[in-house]
């Protein structure tokens, strides 16, 4: 067999390889746009997938469609039909053979008019909002979003947050049972509900991309593919609300932060503190993209993730550490513990004051918030506590708070790094 034979199983490997990427892209729009139709997200979910599977048997004999999102589309409405006929409390919800009609009407018209239907836009916006709903815990709403929004499959979410299967699986099926029980409404919220509702929309997709960012436990110090899809959620969230000032600033902050992903390792894939990373691996197109981005939200206005996105910025536009401006990171953090006075915010300033030349205040500041309760096994505290330790020339302090955040933190390679700074100051 030469090079450029093929046999019918490499045929069926390429066409499920094409399936599922199929699968991805349009995901969500096939899902938001049942939603919509049957008013319950876990419907539309499993109408969806039950068009995936009839890809998976077909088109590895028939080929991949020219317009395969239509294709999944109009065969996942003919199963609607199907299931809705025979289950007679889906026929009762939707009014019997009434609704049918109206459902059939509108699935004469899948073939010519799914692509370029102006509903499109607000169905994935409801998905958007539905998957961050206020009833569903955290852990569901990000299970729910990479599901729903994300095309991850179980597995992929089990593996992102190093959780089993099982776990995965009974999450999503928990956050689906549980906007079914509280009759949640596949619709937007109200001009008076938006402001809360996109902060959680926009928690969940920043929360994916941190823990992708700095994977909170486990081998590996960050998870590219969770950034990634991230990214790809803030995009789709930028598309769908031009005007938010947040979905922006957001969106910038991420890119600006995912350019340095690849100077966060080195060769033997060892984490690299920022301030040692070669810039000159970090990915100037997501800089670009971010500065843009940060342009555009402060243009609509200043909240919390357009000034991150700024303090971001700094760090971008420095072709050296040494070129930081930290002076400006320093009134940035002032603002935003204005705003957002976390305890992580203001661990960061006083971090960031101690950067700036005045680590005595810096370690002042941390020492106040070493009561915090919510800082209390947060590695990161030591850590900073640490170093500015080491700037003031107390190595032996330093170390033994080194030790401290190696001890708390649930990383490996974060572990390894808190002990390799303990080691470089015992020396």
């Amino acid at each position: 067999m030469t090079a450029t034979d093929s046999t019918p199983d490499d045929a069926r490997r390429a066409t499920h390889r094409a399936v599922e990427a199929v699968w991805r892209i349009e995901s969500a729009r096939l899902i938001a746009r049942l939603a919509r139709l049957v008013s319950d997200v876990g419907l539309a979910e499993e109408l969806a997938q039950d068009a995936l599977v009839v890809a998976l048997e077909r088109w590895p004999q028939t080929g991949v469609p020219e317009n395969p999102g239509p294709w999944l589309l109009a065969t996942a409405k003919h199963r609607a039909i199907d299931r809705l006929r025979r289950e007679e409390r889906y026929a009762r919800k939707l009014a019997l053979l009434t609704r049918d009609i109206q459902i059939r009407q509108e699935y004469a018209e899948a073939d010519r008019d799914a692509e370029l239907d102006d509903h499109i836009g607000d169905d994935l916006l409801r998905l958007v909002f539905t998957a961050a709903h206020p009833v569903l815990s955290g852990e569901a709403k990000v299970a729910l979003t990479l599901r729903l929004l994300g095309g991850l499959t179980t597995p992929e979410i089990a593996r992102a947050f190093l959780v089993s299967e099982s776990t995965a699986a009974q999450r999503i099926v928990r956050a689906k049972r549980t906007l079914a029980a509280a009759n949640v409404r596949f619709e937007l919220p109200t001009r008076a509900e938006l402001p809360e509702r996109l902060a959680a929309v926009l928690e969940v997709v920043y929360l994916i991309f941190n823990e992708g960012y700095a994977a909170t436990s486990g081998p590996d110090w960050a998870r590219p593919e969770l950034c990634h899809e991230a990214l790809r959620l803030g995009r789709l969230l930028a598309g769908l609300l031009p005007a938010e000032p947040e979905v922006h600033g957001l969106l910038a902050l991420m890119e600006l932060q995912a350019s340095r992903l690849r100077a966060r390792v080195d060769a033997a894939g060892q984490p690299v503190p920022l301030l040692d990373q070669d810039r000159r691996s970090w990915d100037r197109l997501l800089i670009r993209r971010g500065l843009d981005g940060l342009a555009r939200a402060e243009a609509l206005g200043i909240g919390s993730y357009t000034l991150q996105a700024a303090i971001a910025a700094c760090h971008a536009r420095a072709t050296r550490a040494e070129q930081t401006d930290w002076p400006r990171i320093v009134a940035l953090y002032e603002v935003l513990a204005h705003l957002q006075p976390t305890p992580v915010v203001l661990l960061n300033r006083a971090a960031a004051v101690g950067l700036a030349g005045d680590p005595k205040r810096g370690l002042s500041l941390v020492d106040e918030l070493a009561q915090e309760r919510s800082l209390r096994d947060y590695p990161q505290l030591p850590a900073v506590r640490g170093e500015l330790l080491a700037r003031l020339g107390h190595a032996g302090p330093a170390r033994d708070e080194f030790l401290r955040a190696a001890e708390l933190t649930r990383n490996d390679g974060e572990r390894a790094l808190f002990r390799r700074r303990a080691d470089a100051l015992a020396g």
